[in-house]
């Protein structure tokens, strides 16, 4: 049993890889994803079963707090998802490791948002063109149309952070 903790927290970071990936993509968190990582968060505290009801009570409460984020614009919908779906798979005190990073993750994300707006228009990338600058040429796009903020790469860095701090 003592594999599956480590093995749990190596796929939870796969996956976060993957979801900001999407999320820089096509600015869309799959349901299927923020499952799995509920679902690996909760096996990789098995060993604990009280643990788990003290992180399922403390990610409902964080639920609640971003629902109203969420209620009032500040947040997308998919990103509450995400945070919460990780959320389950700390204790109340990675849980607010998680957030903490996850704020500080977004400020630098908003910096680099709000410096593009001094970059200039790329004109289209070919589709030869390297993947560094097809995505500077469609986050410039986007941001010109005030797309809204990948945050699942911060929610991401959160959760890895967190992770690797905890320990595979």
């Amino acid at each position: 049993m003592s594999w599956i903790a480590p093995t749990a927290s190596f796929l939870e970071i796969v996956l976060l890889l993957y979801v900001a990936t999407i999320d820089v993509a096509t600015r869309l968190i799959r349901n299927e994803m923020c499952l799995a990582l509920a679902a690996l968060g909760i096996a990789s505290q098995l060993a604990n079963p009280m643990q788990v009801a003290e992180s399922l009570i403390s990610a409902a409460i964080l639920f609640l707090l971003l629902f109203v984020l969420y209620a009032r614009g500040g947040i997308g919908g998919g990103d509450v998802k995400l945070l919460t779906a990780l959320a389950i798979g700390f204790p109340l005190t990675g849980q607010i490791q998680l957030v903490t990073i996850t704020a500080l993750a977004g400020g630098v994300l908003a910096m680099v948002h709000l410096m593009m707006r001094h970059l200039p228009h790329p004109k289209l990338a070919p589709t030869r063109s390297s993947l560094p600058r097809r995505v500077y040429a469609i986050e410039r796009w986007r941001h010109l149309r005030h797309a809204p903020l990948p945050y699942g790469v911060a929610i991401a860095c959160g959760g890895i952070w967190t992770i690797l701090s905890k320990g595979l």
